[in-house]
C-alpha cells in the first residue's frame, strides 16, 4: 500500500549535537574541529546523550558543523591546512532560540505523555 502524497512525518526531535555546537560556538573563541569535538563529546557524555559510537558521533558532528557553515551561522577560516570555526553571534542567537523552543515543546510533550500513562 502506497503512502498518500502530501503526508509526511514532520515532528522534529531536539538535536543534541546542534544544541552543543550552538552553545560552544556562541563564545568569541575560534576552534579547530578536534578540540571542538572533544568538548562536544565530553558535554554529551555528561548529559548521557552520546550514542552510536565515537566515530559515528564525530561524523555527525562534522556534518552538523558544515551545515551551520552553509547556513551562515558559523564562519570557517582556513589558514594553510588549519581550519578554525567561529560562531556568528546574531545567527547563533536566533538558532539557539529556535532550539530552546523546540526543546521546551519536546519536554512538554514528554511530560504530557507521562501524565497520560500515569492516569491509565
Amino acid at each position: 500500500m502506497a503512502k498518500p502524497s502530501g503526508s509526511s512525518f514532520s515532528r522534529r526531535a531536539p538535536d543534541n549535537i546542534t544544541e552543543e555546537l550552538v552553545a560552544i560556538l556562541s563564545s568569541k573563541t575560534a576552534y579547530e574541529f578536534k578540540p571542538l569535538f572533544d568538548i562536544i563529546l565530553a558535554n554529551l557524555r555528561e548529559r548521557n546523550a552520546a550514542s552510536g559510537g565515537e566515530e559515528m558521533l564525530r561524523l555527525r558532528c562534522y556534518e552538523k558543523l558544515q551545515s551551520l557553515v552553509s547556513q551562515g551561522a558559523v564562519d570557517r577560516k582556513v589558514n594553510g591546512i588549519v581550519k578554525k570555526y567561529k560562531g556568528v553571534p546574531a545567527r547563533l542567537a536566533a538558532l539557539g532560540a529556535e532550539q530552546k523552543v523546540l526543546r521546551a515543546e519536546w519536554d512538554q510533550r514528554a511530560l504530557d505523555k507521562a501524565a497520560a500513562a500515569a492516569a491509565n
